[in-house]
């Protein structure tokens, strides 16, 4: 609004313009505070980005594999939208482009040597909504390579012992946790067969922090919207306790858990 010399002001304008100017102070600071990405690409069909946090970048080696991790990823999702683009170029008029935005966050880090990341992948190229899909990658400071939790238990083996407590674990985790949104379980809906007893079909898992220094407290299981459950219902981030599966730990295992989540803490590292 102009405020020309001699004009009378109503007061609501006045306390408009007051209220805008607060609601900017106050969203101004949050906008500085956003993230730049550590590898961005815009075209005319295409825009694409990777961020790390923080505590990522400070691990050279480990920032290191995820950017060239995420350069991959860049690349193949521009090679598809540039034949996209040119077989169906009416999807990108008016500048719409297709947008790939990827995420490295730390969730915890377990003896100085065992990093949790957690990847989130927001994904739209058109239709109803974006995607966002969620996995982990557990990285190993001493060997400098992304690992496996294979190491930790005595089997891993599809339908085995040790996938069939920790899916049995996991499903009950997100019934507890759907209870507690207040969202009813429906007959017409069987979203925990969507969980299964393999280790890449359970849940994406990273290592739970833990009130004991060095240690994890269990594991935390990430699910992406749809994956047990409506979109509407978003994301799952659920615990289980290392006394869970105990007994199918390795002697490896055994070495890493220990103590109980930290008070006031929400899976995921939250």
């Amino acid at each position: 609004m102009i405020i020309r010399p001699g004009s009378i002001v109503n007061p609501l304008q006045k306390f408009s313009c007051l209220a805008a100017v607060l609601v900017f102070a106050g969203i101004a600071p949050a906008i500085a505070a956003e993230p730049r990405p550590d590898i961005a690409v815009k075209t005319k069909y295409i825009d694409a980005s990777v961020t790390l946090d923080g505590q990522i970048k400070a691990n050279t080696p480990l920032a290191d594999n995820l950017l060239a991790e995420g350069k991959r990823w860049i690349e193949k999702n521009r090679a598809d939208a540039a034949k996209e683009f040119k077989a169906s170029p009416d999807l990108f008029r008016e500048g719409r482009a297709w947008t790939f935005e990827r995420g490295y966050a730390q969730t915890s880090n377990v003896g100085g040597r065992y990093v949790s990341i957690v990847r989130t992948d927001y994904v739209y190229t058109g239709g109803a909504h974006p995607n966002t899909l969620i996995d982990t990658i557990l990285w190993d400071d001493e060997t400098r390579k992304q690992i496996s939790i294979r190491p930790f238990f005595k089997e891993t083996a599809d339908n085995g012992p040790t996938l069939k407590t920790l899916r049995n674990a996991a499903v009950a985790a997100v019934k507890a946790e759907k209870k507690e949104r207040g969202i009813e379980d429906s007959a017409d809906i069987d979203w925990y067969q969507g969980i299964l007893p393999a280790l890449l079909k359970v849940g994406a898992i990273s290592l739970a922090p833990s009130s004991v220094a060095g240690k994890s407290a269990g594991l935390d299981f990430h699910y992406s919207p749809y994956a047990v459950g409506p979109y509407a219902e978003g994301s799952y981030t659920v615990f289980v306790p290392w006394e869970t599966f105990k007994a199918h730990l390795s002697s490896r295992g055994l070495a890493i858990f220990g103590g109980a989540r930290p008070a006031n803490t929400k899976p995921g590292g939250e």
